[in-house]
C-alpha cells in the first residue's frame, strides 16, 4: 500500500470508532482530548473527512485489481 493509503485508512478507522463512540454513549472522543470545536479538533475532523472522501478510491482499485485478474 501506498503511504497515502495508510494515512487515509488510519485516518478512517479513527473516524469510524469516534462515531461509534458517538453513537453507542454519547462520548465524543476527539472533543473530549482536545476541545469541543478548538482549531485543533476542527483540523481533526476535516482531515478524517478528507482521508474518507480519499479511501472512496479504493473501491476503485479494488474493481481495477479483480478485471486484471480475470483477463
Amino acid at each position: 500500500m501506498r503511504t497515502l493509503d495508510i494515512i487515509a485508512l488510519i485516518l478512517v478507522v479513527i473516524g469510524a470508532l469516534n462515531w461509534g463512540l458517538i453513537g453507542f454513549f454519547r462520548y465524543d472522543l476527539i472533543a473530549s482530548l482536545f476541545g469541543t470545536m478548538s482549531s485543533f479538533t476542527r483540523i481533526l475532523y476535516a482531515l478524517v473527512g478528507l482521508g474518507g472522501l480519499y479511501a472512496l478510491s479504493f473501491f476503485g482499485k479494488e474493481t481495477e485489481s479483480r478485471h486484471t485478474k480475470e483477463v
